[in-house]
């Protein structure tokens, strides 16, 4: 299913007969800066979302030593109290 050039002269003929002539450039200029504005805010939150992606990767990376490094300051403070008895 595609737009012949019938279909958008016609598309054409019924905005220039309801904005006018004089606020055609106007309403381009509108579609165009919302455009842009759209375009702008997907890759924003694109890349705050592979950013957060990458931080969850480091802390998922970081939380596996960091429970064995516990583990280990466990083990020599129970040792320590062990002997001072």
């Amino acid at each position: 299913m595609s737009i012949g050039f019938t279909e958008i002269l016609l598309i054409f003929i019924a905005i220039l007969l309801l904005f006018g002539a004089k606020r055609i450039p106007e309403l381009v200029k509108a579609i165009a800066r919302a455009s842009h504005e759209y375009k702008k805010a997907k890759e924003m939150i694109k890349k705050e979302a592979e950013e957060l992606t990458n931080e969850t990767s480091e802390h998922s990376e970081v939380s596996e030593p960091i429970e064995t490094t516990a583990t280990k300051v466990e083990d020599k403070t129970d040792n320590n109290k062990t002997d001072n008895k």
